[in-house]
């Protein structure tokens, strides 16, 4: 009989015999522009056929690498599983065996999927991104309102999503009686506004709060989320009341943006605030499937959504009925986009919203642009439209009350065609106009629209349109800011179940908040049911 240690012997010369063939092996990589061949920054992932994910790394002392590994809490299938990486080489060390490399770069970019088989030796492999469009050459520059990445990741990630302002929430309180000062979800050491800048064209405004508020009164209670962007001091006063949080916003030039539009406080505090902002795609809006579901308020029957929170497509058209509603009833609020990146699995950017500042690009300016309306949303198709020759944002006036004709008319870029526009004028869909796109070299897709309409009373318009993916099963989409017009002596009336609604929202939400609310909060929601009830009368 052998020894032991014979035994032994022969067993670890077995393992180094067949090591060769398990050892992981070096793939070094580079991304680059298809047209220009130089490196670009850009966001990689990197699966398994079974779904499992792994993370590349600088290959460069001067590049940079973030990984970003987070998967959904009720389903761990729902991940979002990459790295934004430098324009430098990257690296990664993988098994043999077969993988499946995608590189994206924001919105402007086509996705690059490439199927890498691993042998036994290292390699090397270019993955080149098409650029099908540059919206900074027309004047565009995008946006993510809502993020919580880390302010040294920052510039990393911008520039993989070629993200031009970013804005993280530097401080973030979830009670209503606890500043943002003092909330627990702060950034450490953040505190002093300031525009980082980049390079010329992406930057940071380092101050942004969020009041997202879950404990009210030492209780389980959520309320909802209000953001306070681009302002200049650290806000050392809680939730309530929330006028006071509003006055102290504008006085520092900040702008007021609605998180999502069924908090159960949402519409109760659209009249004491008068946001600024309404995030049109938000923070449920994922690059992988709608996964938040049954999540807060159902959508009222008379907007035929379903229940309006069971489905990407009801949830999505649910916040466009809620804020058409708050247009008919006279605020002026115009769309924004966030993707509370860093919480949410969603990359950076995924919805975004651009602002036309014209052919250079300065940081105020695109915030004013922002505020008036200058803009679109989206998260795919890029809709440049125009009323009269006017960007979104822009007010027609008729002082002697006569119509005013409009020719409304603009340009869809796609990655995948566009087949129709819509237009909505206060809330209604008037006009769709059936599209022919047309396939660009570089792989987008083209169309373009023009059509006539005589607007006859104090109105809004936006323009929208859906590009279908995956068969039809998902959608992107983009939406303008309004167009207003303004009709002496005939103004823009509600409508009668729209202000219904709002009441009756308001009114649940007294009954439900009212044990628990301190008096001062409560008397803030019973103004703001006056300001709903007082529209009544006019009601159409």
């Amino acid at each position: 009989m052998k020894s032991v240690s014979s035994l032994l012997f022969a067993f670890v010369a077995l393992l180094s015999s067949i090591s060769p063939c398990l050892q992981a092996v070096t793939i070094t990589g580079e991304i680059v522009d298809a047209k220009t061949d130089l490196l670009i920054p850009a966001r990689l992932y990197i699966e398994e056929k079974d779904g499992t994910g792994f993370f590349a790394e600088s290959a460069s002392p001067d590049g940079r690498a973030v990984i970003y590994d987070i998967k959904f809490s009720k389903n761990l299938n729902i991940k979002e599983q990459h790295t934004s990486l430098s324009a430098h080489p990257f690296k990664v060390e993988l098994d043999p065996g077969s993988y499946t490399f995608t590189v994206e770069r924001g919105k402007e970019y086509l996705p690059l999927v490439k199927q890498i088989e691993v042998g036994a030796d290292p390699m090397s492999i270019k993955l080149p991104l098409q650029r099908w469009i540059n919206m900074a050459e027309r004047g565009w520059f995008s946006g993510d309102m809502h993020n919580h990445r880390l302010p040294d990741e920052l510039p990393v990630i911008m520039l993989a999503e070629d993200l031009n302002v970013g804005l993280p929430m530097s401080h973030w309180t979830r009670a209503n009686d606890v500043p943002p000062s003092e909330g627990d979800k702060t950034m450490k050491g953040a505190g002093v506004a300031r525009l980082a800048r980049v390079d010329d064209a992406h930057v940071i405004w380092s101050l942004n709060t969020e009041y997202e508020i879950f404990t009210t009164a030492g209780k389980t209670h959520t309320l909802g989320a209000l953001l306070i962007l681009n302002h200049k001091h650290v806000f050392n006063i809680p939730a309530f009341p929330l006028v006071k949080v509003a006055e102290r916003a504008r006085a520092e030039g900040g702008l007021l943006d609605m998180d999502k539009h069924n908090w159960p406080w949402s519409l109760a505090i659209v009249p004491l605030v008068k946001p600024d902002l309404f995030e049109l795609t938000n923070n449920h809006l994922w690059r992988m499937e709608f996964a938040v579901k049954g999540w807060a308020d159902p959508a009222p029957k008379w907007m035929e959504v379903g229940t309006g929170i069971d489905t990407e497509d009801d949830w999505l058209h649910f916040g466009f009925k809620t804020y058409y509603a708050l247009l008919n009833c006279g605020f002026r609020i115009n769309p924004s986009a966030g993707t509370a990146s860093g919480v949410h699995p969603v990359p950076l950017g995924f919805g975004r919203v651009y602002v036309h500042t014209g052919k250079s690009f300065e940081y105020k300016t695109w915030i004013d642009g922002l505020k008036n309306g200058r803009s679109f949303v989206t998260t795919g198709p890029m809709l440049l439209a125009k009323i009269n020759g006017e960007l979104p944002g822009s007010t027609f006036v008729s002082k002697d009350g006569n119509p005013i004709d409009t020719v409304i008319a603009g340009l869809i870029y796609s990655e995948q065609p566009v087949n129709e526009v819509e237009l909505i004028v206060n809330g209604d869909i008037t006009k769709t106009i059936k599209l022919q796109s047309k396939q660009n070299k570089d792989g987008s897709w083209e169309s373009q629209f023009s059509t006539d309409m005589k607007i006859e009373s104090s109105s809004w318009i936006v323009v929208r349109c859906f590009e279908s993916r995956e068969e039809g099963k998902r959608h992107r989409f983009a939406h303008t800011a309004p167009w207003h017009v303004v009709t002496e002596g005939k103004p823009l009336f509600p409508k009668r179940q729209e202000v219904e609604w709002l009441i009756g929202n308001v009114k649940k939400e007294i009954e439900r908040s009212a044990p628990i609310l301190p008096d001062y909060a409560v008397s803030e929601y019973q103004q703001a049911l006056k300001a709903y009830e007082a529209m009544l009368p006019d009601a159409k």
